[in-house]
């Protein structure tokens, strides 16, 4: 991490930090006192857009449902598989909760992020101690990506939007597929707003894989 003045925040970002068993203790021997922001989303949604991702890059990879299950017929669901297995959040969490208390941890919802990105700033910018300079006037939806988009509202520059390899169409997905999946990930969902005190209600959500999902 560079050198942090008085009054500086620095800030670094990587998705992998929160799955990786290692990175709790390493990260509390640099700096015990560190602020923690975690983004999460319904966890079957991320599992469709990681597959996404993946398909883009290695379009020969079998289908979605095939790589979700160890034995379809049965329904036993491979939790193994990465895309499945990170969102597990209660399990990772309390990996953190060892060497980090939740008073340290800030966590964003996906899906707010979204339709209110500007709140989920506010939240943001409270949880780090800053003033609330990030407001509605930063930000313009973009609908062809179906993410919201950062501006300047002081001048009139080309809004910074999320690159290429964000905003792809999800693959349609067997409705059944995702039926056993939001099944699967429900007790673990539950576990996890009551870790964190936030109901994230992701059980809501009866079509994971809408026309409109990207990722």
């Amino acid at each position: 991490m560079p050198s942090t003045l008085e009054g500086q925040i620095t800030m670094e970002k990587t998705p992998s930090y929160f799955v990786t068993n290692s990175a709790p203790k390493r990260i509390h021997s640099m700096a015990r006192d560190i602020k923690l922001i975690i983004v999460v989303r319904n966890p079957v949604t991320r599992a469709i857009s990681d597959y996404t991702q993946t398909l883009s890059k290695r379009p020969e990879i079998p289908t979605f449902e095939v790589l979700a299950f160890k034995n379809r017929t049965l329904g036993l669901i491979d939790a193994s598989w990465s895309a499945l297995r990170i969102g597990i959040y209660a399990l990772h969490l309390e990996s953190w909760m060892q060497y980090f208390p939740l008073s340290q941890m800030h966590f964003v919802s996906g899906e707010r992020l979204i339709v209110d990105p500007a709140g989920e700033m506010a939240k943001v910018q409270d949880f780090l101690g800053l003033k609330r300079i990030v407001t509605d006037k930063h930000f313009y939806f973009n609908k062809t990506k179906g993410f919201p988009c950062l501006k300047k509202p002081e001048d009139s520059s080309t809004p910074r939007c999320l690159g290429k390899s964000k905003g792809r169409t999800h693959p349609k997905i067997d409705p059944d597929v995702i039926r056993r999946l939001h099944k699967f990930y429900k007790p673990f969902n539950m576990m996890f707003y009551q870790m964190t005190g936030q109901n994230f209600q992701w059980e809501l959500e009866e079509d994971g894989n809408s026309p409109g999902s990207r990722d």
